[in-house]
This record gives structure tokens, sequence and C-alpha cells, in this order.
């Protein structure tokens, strides 16, 4: 079934060119999604008419399917929602490893929202749109306002004050860095091509509670025409989810975790490529995950001398790293300004078990 026959499937729209109507009640409804393949792009995020109703309820309109990771990238315990689009009549192609090859057209936006304290309601920061137009991948930052009404486009977006306090009541005090349209190419360019990250068959094979019932999110991809090529289940790649202790081992869901938090970055072709660690999850060489490995640019990193010690994660540049928060030494280098608490218990506990040493 094709994306635009699904969208229609879902709901009772009449459609005649970019308006929409539902059938049988005469009331015109948002505008139909459009592909816009290249600059200029709109200067609101209601241009694009991904959602209906109240901007602030991220509503999809017809055609627009959310979906969600299974080991998401880590941003500062930011809320994420997930959104894909393709133009009708056209889908993405599956792969084992790596993005999809999405269609010309295709949009993919993601929402980042932090709690408002005192309220059963969260504050929505930005809105990052990833457009396939005709000359490559293109990323776009739409900025909220206070009242919460519209997201406009801001090339250079200035960082956001945040506060919040979390469910053990630890509170929660940073100003949210939204990266600018150069700094998007950092994480997803990779030997010069700008490419998704989070949408890979092993993230996407997960259950969504959709608004008709649950299902497999690629099974879904496949059903609205969204995707083509996909095997059958049992012959699919499978993938541990990293805060999921029934979903594998501490190893695989470490190895998970830095597979999608890192490994944009650490693998060939990558920005930090050069370093000669890869954090893939589909690579078995131990060396490469930075087991003994000395650096070759980490810069001042105190008396430590090794990424991974087995056995030490106090003497791991890894861990160093990602507990802190100073320029130059954070990893990564963009996109956090927190400490993922969580995410560091686990990899300590990784290489706490590791076996061997360096000596």
């Amino acid at each position: 079934m094709s994306a635009r026959r699904w969208a229609k499937a879902a709901l009772p729209w009449l459609c005649v060119g970019a308006s929409c109507v539902l059938a049988g009640c005469g009331r015109m409804s948002h505008p139909a999604v459009q592909a816009r393949v290249e600059a200029p792009f709109p200067k609101k995020l209601s241009e694009w008419h991904l959602f209906v109703g109240s901007a602030r309820t991220l509503k999809p309109n017809a055609g627009v399917l959310p979906y969600d990771l299974n080991t998401p990238l880590f941003s500062d315990y930011a809320s994420k929602y997930r959104f894909v689009w393709m133009p009708a009549g056209s889908s993405a192609e599956y792969r084992d490893d790596g993005p999809f090859d999405f269609p010309v057209g295709t949009i993919l936006a993601k929402t980042f929202a932090f709690p408002v304290d005192g309220r059963a309601t969260e504050r929505l920061v930005e809105t990052r749109l990833l457009i396939h137009a005709k000359s490559g991948w293109v990323g776009l930052p739409y900025i909220w306002n206070d009242e919460q009404s519209a997201a406009t486009l801001e090339l250079v977006p200035d960082p956001v004050l945040v506060k919040w306090t979390d469910a053990s009541g630890k509170r929660h005090e940073f100003n949210y860095a939204i990266p600018n349209v150069n700094e998007c190419k950092e994480c997803h360019d990779n030997r010069g091509v700008m490419l998704p990250i989070g949408p890979r068959a092993r993230n996407l094979d997960r259950e969504y509670g959709y608004a008709d019932g649950g299902g497999n999110q690629l099974e879904r991809w496949q059903q609205v025409g969204y995707l083509r090529g996909l095997p059958a289940a049992q012959l699919r790649p499978k993938e541990a989810k990293w805060n999921d202790e029934a979903s594998g081992t501490v190893g695989e869901r470490a190895q998970a975790y830095l597979d999608s938090n890192c490994a944009h970055c650490h693998q060939p072709g990558g920005q930090a490529g050069y370093t000669g660690v890869d954090f893939r999850l589909t690579q078995n060489n131990v060396a490469s995950l930075g087991v003994c490995k000395r650096p070759n640019s980490a810069g001042n990193m105190g008396t430590l001398t090794y990424d991974v010690v087995p056995g030490r994660p106090e003497q791991s540049i890894l861990i160093y790293r990602l507990e802190s928060t100073a320029p130059k030494i954070s990893m990564p280098q963009i996109g956090r300004a927190v400490v993922h608490e969580e995410g560091v218990k686990l990899l300590r506990e990784w290489i706490a078990a590791l076996p061997g040493g360096c000596e």
C-alpha cells in the first residue's frame, strides 16, 4: 500500500491538490504535506503541515508516521518525539546495516522537550527536520517560542536555559545548546556526505503503540508503503536495548549504547574516524573499542593512558570524557551539556567486567 493510499485509509480524507477535507463533515483541515526539495525552506514549522490541531500537541497529519528507537542518542534527558514522511509512491530501501536509502523528499522530524516543574506538561524547545533535498540531506532547526504556539527556523540558534526536577527530586538547570546548521554535519557527516543516524533496522525493529493499535515499526513502515525489501523477522539483525536488562548482557547493552551515542563519529569516514576507535556494533575488533589503546588526539587527559582499561573504569579515558562537561574534554563534544549518569553507569559495569589488563 502506498503512503498516499494509507493516509486516505487511516482517516476519511478527500484531497484535491494540497488541500484536504474530512469526508462527510465539510470542514477544511490542514493542507497535506508536500515535498520541499530545495531552498528556500519555510520559515515556520507550521508551513510544512506535518502536524494538525494545536501546534504543541504534535498530532501527525495524514501520512506522517511516528516512530521510536531501541537505543536513542542521549540529549540532556530531553524527551524526543520522532516522525517520518515520504512523498506518495516512494519508499525507503531496507538495509541490514547503516541508514536506509530514503527517497528524495523524505522528512525526518524530531522534537525535543523537557518537563515543566509542577505541571503534567512538557516545554517544547526545538524541532529538528532532516530533509532529503535534491542536493542531499539538509538539517533545519526550528525553535519554539515561549508561548509554545509556533516554531521558527533559526540557522544559528541561541542556547536555551532549561530548568526541571526529575522523579528522584534532583534539580537540573543548564544551558541547552542547539546545534546550528553547520554543527549538524559534525554528527551526520560520513566521508563528506550527510546521512541520517537513528532510523536503522536494529534501532527501528520494535513495537510501537499507534493510534489504531500496537505493531512492529518496520512492518508498519512496509504496510504503509514507506519501506521495501524488509526481510522476515527471524532474518533481521537484532540489538540489545541499552536500558533493558532482559534484552542482553551488560556487554551487549554497552555496545548498543556506544553504537547509538558514539559510532556516528567513531567509525571510518566519521568526524573521529582518524582516532582509530570504531564503536559500531557490527565490528568485532576489541582493540577498535579502545581497549588498551593509547589516544592519538585526546589532549590533556591527566594521568590517564588508555581509552579503555579492562577492569578499571576509573582509569579509562572513555569514562573520564563521558563524565566531563568541560570543553575539549567532554564527549560527545556537541549535543550534551550534562552527564548521562545511567549511561555512564552501564559503561562502567561493562569495563569493570572486561578480563585482563593493559600492563
